[in-house]
């Protein structure tokens, strides 16, 4: 998948470079952006696409017409597109490598060029220590401490890549390895399996009685870009993805052990082997053993538990959060699955800065199973995202109700994403909203309030009457914008005073909430709802994250409103 993450980098910086040339570039800009987006989620490389179906096959991912085909097509077949060469003359400038940081778009960028000569990420750094952008117009110090801090985010966060880009990857392999008829399992373990939201290396299981052929053959995959160390129990494998991968051949009988070993966590395994050296038994990623040596349990991981005295505890519990406590009382929650989702709450269309229709997006939650979604694109505010004002709205919803009448099987929802501005007040007016089944606010600008002012912005939004879903509420991305300076406990107890619902947003460089403040919101009694933001009908898929981060918070199906059928959530909700 090495084309698409280089091809949609690339027609990002060619939307960063385009925003910067005279004249209106807003719609050419837009085309690049949601082409980078619907490039950067596909499961096939752009190359197998071009190979079996030719320019007609790139002409069919959406938002993709014939010049950027093209562009495609070229880059494949060259590794060049003439656009972006062109353009990176006049602006020789590592847009994708600052674009991350926080504080930073395009025309800032543009500027330290400009003025400071800051071409790259070490440019940036130099000027950050010696102080030279806190002297410019427009920036001072406030944005100088800004864009250190988001500079000190990209450094801890190197080694660690996101969840949704490792995770798909460590399943490739585990898949092709199962595909070749060399092993009998291949499963994924460590902190991918306990969906962890960011992963340092993938760790990978099999069972095979020919484990050297294995090894030889994962060294061969499209996906390994050299080899580490290879023997017949352990080879370490480096990815074109940027991560190590560790594959390790074991027993039949140890399967179960090793995967409760090397899924971790450290302190969940420190504990359960303290655990079983309490019972007189000792507990290794080779089985169960009593005293005398012999294996007690090991092939089947749940019965390692059982051996130990407890209930099974979820891979993505497996934190040291009080699930052995529970395991042994035999009170562990029964976490939400993937499958009991009936719905999706949060997503935007090609009104606004999605790439599909409305219908198009219908037709693919059909394909899913499931029984709602709610259209929720973005209001005036939010100008970056085409936004929308109420008489704009008011055509969406008529569109809305169009799309309804022409399909059965499921249910439209009215919604939109309202930015929740600097005073706490919201971004449409009370007619417009009261069209909506329900109302997700969020804060996007101006972020930089101190504690106390943010927090009683968002607390005046609850308050209004108006508000039913907190979208991604801190609003951080994952390695690249720290959350907003939030007083957590508060604003959970003003959700609860409120009915507001707390959204687990699914992206996989937000999944916000997160475990912890999901288990903090959980003592507070609040409902939640699991969405994906989803920006293209594919996006949908990304639940799985979302479910993950739940299951990792402890939530039960009961806490969870699109886990409810179509009839229930009407009730649930304020406006349905």
């Amino acid at each position: 998948m090495m084309h698409n993450k280089r091809i949609a980098d690339i027609f990002d910086e060619i939307a960063d470079m385009l925003e910067l040339e005279p004249g209106d570039h807003r719609f050419e800009v837009r085309a690049y952006r949601r082409a980078a987006i619907n490039i950067s989620s596909m499961q096939e490389d752009v190359e197998d696409l071009l190979n079996k179906k030719g320019m007609e096959g790139l002409r069919e991912i959406p938002g993709i017409g014939e010049g950027l085909a093209q562009k495609i097509a070229d880059f494949v077949r060259s590794g060049k597109i003439k656009k972006y060469e062109e353009l990176k003359k006049k602006y020789p400038i590592d847009f994708t490598g600052m674009m991350g940081i926080q504080g930073l778009g395009p025309k800032k960028i543009f500027r330290l060029y400009k003025e400071l000569g800051i071409r790259n990420m070490e440019d940036l750094k130099d000027a950050i220590l010696s102080h030279r952008i806190s002297g410019l117009p427009g920036f001072g110090r406030k944005s100088e401490e800004v864009i250190g801090k988001g500079i000190k985010m990209r450094e801890a966060s190197k080694g660690r890549m996101l969840l949704g880009e490792a995770l798909p990857e460590a399943e490739q392999i585990a898949k092709k390895i199962m595909e070749s008829g060399l092993a009998d399992k291949a499963e994924v373990a460590g902190s991918a399996r306990r969906m962890k939201e960011t992963v340092g290396d993938i760790d990978i299981l099999v069972v095979s009685s020919m484990a050297g052929k294995v090894m030889d053959f994962a060294s061969k995959l499209e996906e390994v870009s050299g080899t580490i160390s290879k023997g017949n129990a352990k080879s370490t494998f480096m990815l074109n993805i940027g991560i190590t991968c560790d594959i390790r051949a074991v027993g039949r009988k140890s399967f179960g052990s090793a995967m409760q070993y090397f899924t971790g966590s450290k302190d969940h395994g420190v504990i359960c082997r303290q655990i079983a050296i309490k019972k007189g038994l000792k507990l290794s990623e080779y089985g169960l053993f009593d005293k005398k040596g012999k294996a007690v349990a090991g092939s089947e991981e749940s019965r390692v538990y059982e051996r130990l005295g407890m209930d099974y505890i979820e891979p993505e519990m497996r934190e040291n959060r009080g699930e052995i406590d529970a395991a042994l009382a035999h009170n562990l929650p029964k976490l939400v699955k993937l499958g009991e989702i009936k719905g999706d709450l949060h997503i935007h269309t090609d009104h606004t800065d999605g790439s599909e229709s409305i219908a198009d997006m219908a037709k693919y939650a059909m394909s899913k199973g499931y029984e709602y979604i709610g259209i929720s694109d973005h209001t005036k505010s939010e100008y970056v995202a085409n936004g929308m004002d109420d008489k704009r709205f008011m055509k969406y919803f008529d569109e809305i109700d169009k799309a309804q009448k022409d399909l059965d099987g499921i249910k439209i929802l009215k919604s939109g994403e309202i930015d929740i501005l600097k005073d706490g007040s919201l971004d449409l007016g009370k007619k417009t909203m009261e069209r909506m089944d329900y109302r997700i606010c969020t804060v996007h600008m101006n972020r930089n309030m101190d504690k106390m002012q943010m927090t009683a912005r968002i607390v005046r939004a609850m308050e209004s009457g108006y508000m039913d879903i907190w979208a991604h509420p801190t609003g951080r991305l994952i390695n690249q914008r720290e959350a907003l300076q939030l007083d957590m406990d508060k604003l959970f107890q003003a959700a609860k005073d409120n009915g507001i619902i707390m959204e687990i947003n699914s992206y996989p460089n937000r999944l916000d909430l997160n475990d912890e403040n999901i288990m903090k919101a959980r003592e507070y009694g609040l409902r939640f709802a699991v969405n994906t933001d989803a920006h293209r009908a594919a996006h949908m898929d990304l639940m799985r994250y979302g479910i993950g981060m739940a299951r990792r918070g402890w939530l039960e199906k009961k806490s969870v409103i699109n886990a409810l059928d179509y009839a229930s959530l009407k009730k649930s909700l304020k406006k349905a």
